[in-house]
This record gives C-alpha cells, sequence and structure tokens, in this order.
C-alpha cells in the first residue's frame, strides 16, 4: 500500500507532539528523536513528521516559510462523523489550536479548520456516505455546494 507523509515545520517539538496527540493521532518512538516525530495519522498509510526547523531545513536550500504568516498548505483529514470533526476541534482548540475560518457545513460535507500552535492548518471534515459514493450530486442538499 502506499503511504503519505507530510513533513510539517515545528518551533516547539515536545508542544507539537502534544498537541498532535490531544487530536487523538499517536506518536511513532521508532520514528522519533530529539529533531523530529513521526505522527501515525493512518496506520500504514498517513503520517506527518513533525521536525525542528533546523532540522526541516538540511532537506532543502531554499528557505522555510512561516506557516503562522503564510499558508502554503491545508491538510485535510476527513472522519467518520461531523462529532468527531468538532471534537477533534475542540480537542486541538483546548491544546493551544486556533481555528480562524468558521465552520463550512454545505450540506452533503462538514468542514473545519485548525492550526497548529505553529501555524499549519489541517482541515478536519466529514462527507456525507451517499455524497462520498456518488458524488455531491448524490446528496439531496447538493444545491448548498453551488
Amino acid at each position: 500500500m502506499t503511504s503519505m507523509f507530510v513533513n510539517l515545520p515545528v518551533i516547539d517539538l515536545e508542544r507539537a507532539k502534544a498537541f498532535y496527540t490531544a487530536i487523538g493521532f499517536r506518536i511513532n518512538p521508532d520514528f522519533s528523536d530529539h529533531n523530529a516525530a513521526c505522527v501515525v495519522v493512518e496506520d500504514d498509510h498517513s503520517y506527518f513528521m513533525i521536525l525542528v526547523r533546523d532540522y526541516f531545513q538540511t532537506f532543502t536550500d531554499r528557505p522555510i516559510g512561516d506557516p503562522a504568516t503564510a499558508v502554503s498548505a491545508s491538510t485535510a483529514i476527513f472522519l467518520d462523523s461531523r462529532e468527531a470533526v468538532d471534537a477533534t476541534v475542540a480537542a486541538g482548540l483546548a491544546a493551544g489550536g486556533v481555528e480562524s475560518h468558521p465552520a463550512a457545513d454545505y450540506g452533503f460535507m462538514y468542514q473545519r479548520q485548525l492550526s497548529d500552535p505553529d501555524g499549519n492548518v489541517l482541515e478536519f471534515g466529514y462527507m456525507d456516505a451517499a455524497a462520498a459514493a456518488g458524488g455531491p450530486d448524490a446528496f439531496a442538499g447538493a444545491d448548498a455546494w453551488a
């Protein structure tokens, strides 16, 4: 199976680890040290590598942007229910995250945006099963998308 690793620069590795575990993910200690931590989003498939900025810089000659001031990416993670989205965002807010954009409810899809303490943007969402199987037009409220 293909795996996805999203690398995120962080200032304080321990603070970042606390945030990501607070929103329901776990740290894989086998791939973590003082420079980086492997955050398991979905076993055998999806991961965040949270890397201290100096270590992140060793992977590129280009300057690292500051996600707190300029968004360059947003990682969307879809959960099993609207309630799971709300609970995850609430846990993230309690762990130092920021919700700077209001929730979006399109009828067939519900999304909330959460920035981690370093400004990296995560979007948590839920999509109705009928819409996921047949696209937004399969959902009776699809006109909310237009």
